[in-house]
Formats: structure tokens, sequence, C-alpha cells
């Protein structure tokens, strides 16, 4: 048994059979011949449990690491399934491409961004990262190879794109990558001091900036409930901008193992937080990792959460009631004293994903982190469940570790279509709670 795979959010804690890391497309031989339920496993950065298989087998694809062909002309780039974002923008941006779509975290793979149909502080303009998604090769178990697009195999091209490694094992992507003239982006921050202020800049600022995204205080209360800073940018272009010499950027490891975010490190840290930034709106240039990747900067920082881990809680509502909706699952998170240092605002465009489960649509998201206590955290998560259902909204698969199975088929009535293209050999932690 192997016990020393996790998920980002190191909850649930699983033992899997036997875990085989694939190091060249050459080592990849009939997927039928393993004993127990298989699924594909990148870097292990989704939050929940849809990457992990307790008592099955992994396929560790982080080996498959090699660029395959890129056209300089259309920005096309093909790839092995474990490549990283990190890679592909460590190689193109110096050469004047970016990520067409890219999550909080570079260090994800390319295939986990497909099958997790990742999206970013650019959905109202460009949508999820299945919207760039030319075509990929994906393996059956059955041995069956299909090149898959909007124009071959489309219902695999579909159900594989937010499939949660369910459909079989692809084996490279080939995707379009976006011009870009610098590693920078002007980013003006803006204080606001509640929801309805955050709306407000939000409206201004969608239609002139490519990059929106708010961190929001869930500390605060009273007048002051949802202050935070909202970040929007730009790429910022070397005929317009007089650009700095590129930072040089150090990782560090979080030094220790042991529940740091709580109630009071997390008040402290919010109100510190807020409070630096002195004028009430600041615009500067920035370089993409700290625009993009803040967290990157401290490799394993999910330890600052303790050994039993933490959940990240992530949803959309419609544009109904979604000021009054916010404003009191903030409330509710506040008097439920979770400890949340890190709670991201954002509203999505109406682009619509080709992903069959793709989990973005037209409203305002908000993802949470929560340190896990047992059952407090489970019951009070329970208690959001319903404020988000009475709005009409649905929770983010790729981030769950708790929902109910009653409630992720309501969310995903498509779940129905997409079950005729599971590889029945496949199989997720994730996939068999939500069906029990």
């Amino acid at each position: 048994m192997r016990n020393d795979y996790f998920s980002w959010g190191r909850y649930p804690k699983v033992a899997h059979k036997d875990v085989i890391k694939f190091y060249w497309l050459s080592d990849i031989s009939n997927l039928e011949r393993y004993e127990y339920p298989i699924l594909p496993y990148g870097y292990g950065k989704s939050y929940g449990d849809s990457c992990l298989n307790e008592n099955g087998t992994l396929l560790d694809c982080s080996g498959l690491n090699k660029f395959i062909s890129f056209d300089n002309e259309t920005g096309i780039l093909r790839c092995e399934a474990g490549v990283t974002l990190s890679s592909i923008l460590d190689f193109f941006v110096p050469r004047g491409w970016f990520l067409p779509v890219t999550p909080g975290t570079k260090f994800i793979s390319v295939a986990g961004a497909v099958a997790n149909d990742v999206h970013g502080k650019n959905h109202h303009i460009a949508g999820t990262f299945g919207c760039h998604i030319k075509q990929f090769e994906l393996l059956r178990s059955n041995g069956e190879r299909l090149i898959c697009s909007e124009k071959e195999n489309q219902d695999f091209f579909r159900a594989t794109i937010a499939g949660l490694g369910l459909t079989g094992l692809i084996i490279w992507v080939e995707f379009r990558l976006k011009p870009c003239p610098s590693p920078f982006f002007i980013m003006d921050s803006i204080k606001f001091y509640n929801i309805d202020e955050f709306f407000e800049i939000n409206e201004q600022s969608e239609k002139d900036f490519e990059y929106t995204v708010s961190w929001v205080d869930c500390t605060s209360a009273g007048s002051k409930t949802g202050r935070g800073i909202f970040n929007r940018g730009n790429h910022a272009h070397p005929d317009e901008h007089k650009l700095p010499k590129l930072p040089k950027f150090k990782t560090r490891d979080f030094p220790f193992d042991a529940p740091f975010i709580n109630s009071f490190t997390v008040e402290i840290f919010n109100k510190l937080y807020f409070n630096k930034q002195l004028q009430n709106k600041e615009t500067k240039l920035i370089h993409y990792d700290p625009f993009f990747y803040p967290l990157d900067a401290v490799l394993n920082w999910n330890k600052a959460y303790g050994k039993n881990g933490f959940l990240q809680y992530q949803f959309v509502i419609p544009m109904k009631d979604e000021k009054e909706v916010i404003k009191e699952i903030i409330k509710h998170i506040t008097k439920s004293g979770l400890s949340s240092f890190l709670t991201v605002l954002k509203k999505f465009g109406n682009i619509k994903s080709p992903g069959m489960l793709s989990f973005p649509r037209e409203g305002i998201t908000m993802a949470v982190d929560f340190r896990f206590d047992g059952l407090k955290t489970l019951k009070s998560l329970e208690e959001l469940d319903e404020i988000v259902k009475s709005a009409g909204g649905i929770i983010y698969p790729a981030k769950d570790a708790r929902m109910k199975g009653e409630d992720f088929r309501s969310f995903y009535p498509q779940y129905r279509e997409f079950m005729k293209y599971i590889d029945p050999k496949f199989s997720s932690s994730f996939w068999r709670r939500v069906m029990s």
C-alpha cells in the first residue's frame, strides 16, 4: 500500500494499492493489465479527492514532461500530459507567448488543466482552459487511441475536458498560447470597503481590464462586511511603459507542519493585509509571478493548516440576488469562526466551455480555504451548501472533498450523459463518493 500521494488539501488521507510512474510515452503499456481501478495523477494540486484513488492504482504522469512541437506563427503548442504550466512560462514568455488561461498556481500539469477545466482571472474575456484546446490524444484501457477535437471524436472531447481524469489517459495536448509583449503587467490595486463597492468596481473594470480578481476579508463585519482589495491588470507593452529589470525570485519551503492558520492569526493577517496598502488605489508594474502566483513563492504552504489539512470551498451563483447572497455567506463564515485567510471573489463571464462537466458559468464565484477541524468544519460547509443551493448555485468538483452525492448529481445533471464516456477501468475516490 502507498500512502505518500496526497491532494493539496491533504484531506482525506487515503492509501493506494500501487503507483506506476511513467517517464516516456513508450512506458505506457496495456492499461487493462492493472488489477485495481486506475486514475491519472499529476502533481497533486487538486484540493479535494478527485486526484485520489483509494485502494486503487495511480498512474503518475509527471515524468511525461516534454514539448513536442510549436508553431511560432499561430502559437499552437503540443506537449506531453505532464508538462507543467511553470515550464511553459519559463520557456515561452521570453519568446513572446503566454498561457491563454491560468489558475492560481503554475505547478500543475497540462493534462490536469484539461481534466479540471481550470479558470483564471480572465474568464470574462477568455473563458476556461478548455476553450483554447485544439486537440488531444486519449488512450483508453482497451488500447484504443482517440484524437479528440471539436471535429473528431467530439463526444470524448467534451467529456474529457472537465472530466476529472475518468475518460482515459491523456497522452498529449495541443492548445493555443497567446501573444505576450513582456513578462510584466500594469496592475491597479483598489480598496473596497464592502460588497456593494466590489460590484461597482468590477463593473467599471471588466470592459478595460483583461484580468480581474479580489481578495476579501472574511473577518470583517457590520458596515465593513466583505471589504477587500480589487486587483485588475493588463499586459504591459514596452512601447507604453518603462519596464524594470527582471526580478530574481527565490522560493521558500514552509518551515513546519503545524496549524499556523487559526482564528487568531487569520484576523491579524487580514487586518495587516488590508491596511498594508496606504492609498485607496495604487498602480504599479508587476511581474507575472506575483501577479498570478503569489502563493507559489512558498512551497508546501498547505502545511500551514496542520496535519489535518484544509478544505477549499468554491461555488458560483447566478447574477440575481448576488449581493445579498455573498453578504449572507460572509456573515456565516464570520459567525462560524472558521479560519480563512485566503478568500477570492470574482465574476465569471458568459463564455461557455466545451467541457461537459465544466464548473464556470456566468455569475459570482468565491473560493474560501478552511482549516479542517473535523465535524465542526463539515457541518458549517453543509450550511453553506444550503445557501448556495437556494441561490441556484453549484460547487466546483475539483476543489471538493465532502459534498453530498445527491448535491453533485443535482448541480451536474449532465453526469448521466458523462457516464457513457467513463473508461470502465478508471475510477477515483471523488467519483465513487458522489455516485454512492
